[in-house]
């Protein structure tokens, strides 16, 4: 049996979190891009990096290496899931004012094509359809270079926002 290693880094995750705060998250995610706040610790676990963000749309990217195989030799769709998910949820964060948080309600995926070593780098574009007071709805696409459509997903979010003293 033949060992393989990986090690990795990540950096403070309250840091960003004590932005959201205070700042706008549309504000927050640009500082991720940047460089200027860590992302978060998933991110670098699993070798993705947000590299757009603009008001109601991100876009994730990732290189698929074997540490993401399930046990046939593809990308695991729990990968596909964290993806989709982060999507989602950032591309609503993108929206959101200081001080509002999210978290996800639900999340529907499809799995469309096997992504592999092959498949090469990997984009994720989260959208949002519909932000409410409570609730926002949002979008995923997992698309290959050649603009082919990997994965989906829907996800309803649950708007946190601060109650009043």
């Amino acid at each position: 049996m033949t060992e393989r290693e990986r090690t990795f880094a990540w950096g403070d995750p309250m840091q960003t979190a004590t932005a959201a705060r205070t700042a706008a998250g549309l504000d927050v995610l640009r500082a991720v891009v940047a460089g200027e706040l860590p992302g978060p610790p998933i991110a670098d676990t699993l070798g993705f990096d947000l590299v757009e963000v603009e008001s109601g749309r991100v876009v994730f990217a990732f290189d698929p290496a074997e540490y993401h195989y399930n046990p046939i030799g593809s990308v695991h769709g729990g990968v596909y899931a964290t993806l989709l998910d982060s999507a989602t949820g950032c591309a609503v964060h993108s929206m959101l004012p200081a001080g509002v948080g999210y978290t996800s309600l639900d999340l529907t995926v499809k799995f469309l094509r096997p992504i592999t070593l092959d498949t090469g780098r990997v984009t994720c574009v989260g959208t949002v359809t519909h932000l409410g007071g409570r609730t926002a709805l949002a979008e995923a696409r997992l698309l290959d270079a050649a603009d082919r459509l990997l994965g989906t997903a829907s996800s309803s979010i649950l708007v946190i926002r601060p109650q009043p003293d």
